[in-house]
């Protein structure tokens, strides 16, 4: 028996492990522990890859079961923790409109699913990753909770503002915009000064801001993948 071959399979299933766990704490409004299980889950995901490779044991099987467990760490989670952000957390009185934040659930399983048959995405992405995507949201109540910031207060409170997080949380997970790659694969600053330039600034932005520091670490992402994106364009045509 070949027990390599079952080794990222197992860390897939911790992977959703994790995001059951972090569904129940984010059912109780234990947004913290929900976001660390969530986080746990994705730094699981990013294993299951290594080892497959690692032992040269990728499978179709290990393909499908890591879109299915990230639906849940990176879909279902996220989806929920939105719809209990709208319903103010008052299940009782829930508004029919709070359902709308399974949008980010839906915009996640078709991601997850287009991903698995573009061929494009090997060593970059195009979209947001459905895991960026969640700790994009679920860093939401967690600054809400944490910050001192009236204006910051309201804007979260706010259905409207959520609603609208949550379209554009569907439409970047799905949209075409192609994001550099985060791999440094030499030690070469010229050739990755835009990823050592974002991760120094990430770094700085977690330290002064600490959960607000998560979104603004994915916006600036997103930002700079445009920027970047533009100015390749620009170069091609002279």
């Amino acid at each position: 028996m070949n027990i390599k071959k079952h080794v990222p399979n197992l860390i897939t299933l911790l992977n959703l492990f994790s995001g059951c766990i972090a569904l129940v704490f984010a059912v109780r409004f234990n947004y913290e522990m929900a976001f660390f299980f969530v986080s746990l889950g994705i730094f699981l995901d990013f294993f299951d890859g290594f080892f497959a490779r690692l032992f040269k044991v990728s499978s179709e099987l290990g393909l499908q079961l890591d879109s299915l467990a990230d639906m849940v760490t990176s879909g279902l989670v996220p989806g929920f923790v939105m719809f209990a952000m709208l319903c103010e957390g008052n299940f009782e009185t829930t508004n029919w409109i709070a359902y709308l934040g399974f949008i980010i659930t839906l915009g996640s399983c078709y991601r997850l699913a287009n991903f698995n048959i573009d061929t494009r995405q090997t060593d970059s992405f195009i979209g947001l990753p459905t895991p960026a995507n969640a700790l994009f949201i679920l860093s939401l109540p967690l600054v809400l909770q944490h910050t001192n910031s009236e204006f910051i207060r309201t804007i979260l409170e706010n259905q409207w503002v959520l609603l609208a997080v949550t379209a554009l949380s569907a439409y970047v997970l799905n949209a075409e915009i192609p994001l550099f790659s985060l791999k440094i694969k030499e030690f070469n600053f010229a050739k990755n000064k835009l990823q050592i330039g974002f991760l120094t600034a990430s770094i700085a932005l977690l330290i002064a801001f600490q959960y607000l520091g998560i979104p603004l670490v994915i916006i600036m992402y997103v930002l700079l993948s445009v920027v970047n994106n533009n100015l390749k364009r620009k170069e091609q045509r002279i």
